[in-house]
């Protein structure tokens, strides 16, 4: 299963429904219903911040992993950015692959190729018939 993140743009979204896997969305609002996942996920998450490490993360994404549960199922990232972010470019999988401990899977650029999506989508189900 995926687990995303995804603003109200919808970039992530788009993405994450062309991979074409079982998925759930984290809340974008904070009065919305709390997501609660209770078996291994990949995380696709997009990285904020404008290329500055400090709110490279989405708050929704720390508010999801705050809970432990949620934490000790993600198994893996995928992470959005924008190339013009430098250094910074998918700093958000980094940062979580990194605190978690999990691999950081794949990073593309903004709404993905399809290029991006085919190989995404190739490498995800190899991973999942290792779990």
């Amino acid at each position: 299963m995926l687990v995303y993140f995804s603003s109200a743009t919808g970039n992530t979204k788009r993405f994450v429904e062309k991979l074409g896997f079982r998925s759930k969305r984290i809340p974008l609002r904070p009065r919305d219903e709390f997501l609660y996942v209770n078996e291994p996920y990949v995380i696709v998450v997009p990285t904020y911040g404008g290329g500055n490490i400090k709110g490279a993360v989405p708050k929704q994404v720390i508010k999801f992993l705050n809970e432990k549960s949620n934490r000790e199922h993600c198994v893996g990232v995928i992470a959005s950015g924008n190339t013009n972010f430098g250094k910074a470019y998918c700093l958000a999988g980094d940062i979580l692959a990194q605190k978690l401990k999990i691999p950081f899977m794949y990073k593309y650029e903004l709404l993905g190729t399809p290029q991006d999506v085919e190989i995404c989508r190739k490498g995800l189900s190899e991973f999942w018939q290792k779990i």
